[in-house]
């Protein structure tokens, strides 16, 4: 064997085994994914965005094996779709395992992008549906025709480790679910006619996840567009391109929202890294410095503008910044190869515009993101409305404000051992259908009615001392309400306490790892007041009609007798001491 043919054979082998290192980096991502959305949402939902990241990845690798592998890969019919079949079972020995492997783990992504978008109020059933449904259908027919020998490919249409093929599709589809799927309770503050009047920001629970998910990703990125490459030199080069990118998008979106908001905003510089990242992965291979440069810094100043454009103008609830991310970035970076590509780049043969091409590839390029756009936005679409009208795509309000990892897991909490309550943007929540009494109006409801929805209990003595402790416990999207009504008897003193509890919604045990728990604990909020001077019954009729809903489990009231009131600093003793808290 001559040296030069040892030389191929090692070179051959040394790639073969950085793709599959390359696809285990891919892999590697779907933690970057999960650490960036479960940190950038609120603590009681954590378990649930872990849960559907883990299933993006399993349901996704069945519906590969089942399908998604044909029709990305298989024969090509007219230039469409694969020829399905089942290459993997009846011809295991002559399998390419590879290719396989780095597909699915592409194919994963595409779903996880999603996720983020729909995030804290969508149905786990629901989810795992449309994730299976992008894996087996959406993605593999639309990656056929860029990487599986379509009639993009055989155009010349140019996407190297998907821009378009896997990150505007993800983020079209997010775009879109997150639109059907209505914004988050709270999010979106509206006047008597329905018009928005104000965006309300939602902070994430856990920004050092976040960036961690972010360092993951950027790292996992590696893989992500290099694993492909054949030779050094274009290794070389797509690493650097890689790194070039999202570090000048991540400094112009912080010298953009330095200038615009008078501070550097932190998340939406993650944000901004990954957006440089999305931008590169198509033209990576064929583009030059000069051209990241270029590419990093309108990606930086385009994830500010979608954000902005998504909570101002569409209004549009993306808790992640997925569709700014994705789908915008994913967009500029398919048209950017038209523009910036070059065949200095090694292994490149494309031109782009301004590299002396003309508009041939950039037309080729608007040509794939507009059919590739248009078949996504149907085929999500119709998935999307028939889940709503099957299964049903949104969780109830009641489930929304207790949080996802208890009402679709069971799970109290996340962190157990920590003390965390989410209680941001959970004043808004409107009547819910579960345990209904007949009437919301709390006037012309029944005694009954009240009693069974705001229960009172009293241990008063025979000889009061007139002054009464009041406890309420209410349901955390009661408490703006409750303290106004306090308020305005005159009652400014009060002691408030965030408190774990069930009442008649406990039901059933739920299980962890299949041992029974005792009972799913809901947040709530528990009011003391010490009153004397202000009539006992008139707390009890405020608080019972700000409460009332016309629902089971509205809240319980309990007084009791006080026997001495001391105040420490002026040494004011019983109804005195009340004086200046009512």
């Amino acid at each position: 064997m001559s040296q030069e043919s040892i030389i191929n054979l090692v070179s051959e082998h040394t790639f073969g085994i950085w793709f599959l290192i390359g696809a285990a980096l891919v892999f590697w991502m779907q933690a970057g994914f999960a650490m960036v959305e479960a940190g950038f949402t609120r603590a009681k939902n954590s378990g649930n965005i872990l849960m559907k990241n883990l299933m993006d990845f399993c349901i996704g690798t069945v519906v590969f094996i089942l399908i998604g592998f044909s029709l990305l890969l298989g024969e090509d019919i007219i230039g469409l779709i694969g020829k399905p079949g089942f290459d993997i079972f009846t011809a295991y020995a002559n399998f390419d395992f590879s290719n396989f492997v780095f597909n699915l783990v592409f194919c994963a992504t595409t779903a996880t992008i999603v996720s983020g978008a729909m995030a804290e109020r969508t149905k786990f059933l629901s989810y795992c549906i449309y994730s299976g449904v992008i894996s087996a259908l959406i993605y593999p027919i639309e990656a056929h025709w860029i990487w599986g020998g379509g009639w993009l490919a055989q155009r010349g249409f140019h996407d190297f480790a998907g821009s378009c093929a896997i990150h505007m599709v993800g983020g079209i589809s997010a775009l879109i679910g997150a639109a059907i799927l209505g914004p988050r309770i709270g999010k979106f503050t509206k006047d008597k006619t329905g018009k928005i009047t104000k965006v309300n920001a939602f902070p994430g629970h856990n920004l050092p996840l976040g960036c961690l998910g972010c360092f993951i990703l950027w790292f996992g990125w590696y893989g992500f567009n290099g694993a492909a490459a054949t030779t050094i030199p274009q290794l070389g080069s797509i690493f650097l391109t890689t790194t070039i990118a999202p570090a000048v998008a991540t400094v112009m979106c912080m010298i953009f929202t330095w200038i615009k908001y008078g501070k550097p905003d932190v998340s939406m510089c993650l944000n901004a890294s990954l957006a440089g990242l999305v931008a590169i992965t198509a033209p990576c291979d064929v583009t030059d410095a000069f051209g990241a440069i270029a590419i990093g810094a309108v990606a930086g100043l385009l994830v500010v503008f979608g954000v902005w454009l998504l909570d101002y103008k569409l209004h549009v609830d993306d808790p992640v910044g997925a569709v700014a991310v994705h789908m915008m970035n994913g967009i500029w970076g398919t048209i950017a190869v038209g523009l910036f590509a070059t065949s200095s780049a090694p292994e490149s043969e494309i031109n782009g515009l301004f590299y002396g091409g003309g508009f041939h590839q950039l037309g080729l390029q608007l040509l794939g993101v507009i059919s590739v756009a248009a078949f996504a936005a149907v085929c999500i679409t119709i998935t999307f409305v028939i889940i709503r009208a099957t299964v049903g795509l949104r969780v109830t309000e009641e489930e929304e404000i207790t949080g996802l990892d208890a009402t679709e897991h069971g799970l109290a909490s996340a962190y157990s051992g920590f003390s965390i309550m989410d209680v941001s943007n959970t004043m808004t929540m409107e009547v819910n259908e579960n345990t209904n009494l007949g009437t919301g109006e709390y006037e012309s409801a029944s005694q009954v009615q009240k009693e069974a929805a705001v229960r009172v209990i009293s241990a008063l003595p025979r000889e009061s001392t007139g002054m009464y402790k009041v406890v309420i416990i209410a349901k955390l999207s009661r408490y703006d309400k409750l303290r106004k009504a306090m308020n305005e008897l005159g009652v400014t003193g009060m002691t408030v306490t965030q408190v774990m509890g069930c009442g008649i919604q406990r039901g059933a045990g739920e299980k962890y790892r299949g041992v029974e728990m005792d009972a799913t604990l809901l947040p709530k909020v528990k009011l003391e007041i010490i009153v004397g001077n202000i009539p006992v019954e008139k707390v009890i009729e405020a608080a019972r009609k700000t409460l009332y809903t016309g629902h089971i489990g509205d809240g319980k009231i309990f007084i009791y007798d006080v026997a001495k009131v001391v105040k420490i600093r002026t040494g004011e003793e019983d109804l005195p001491a009340l004086l200046d808290v009512e």
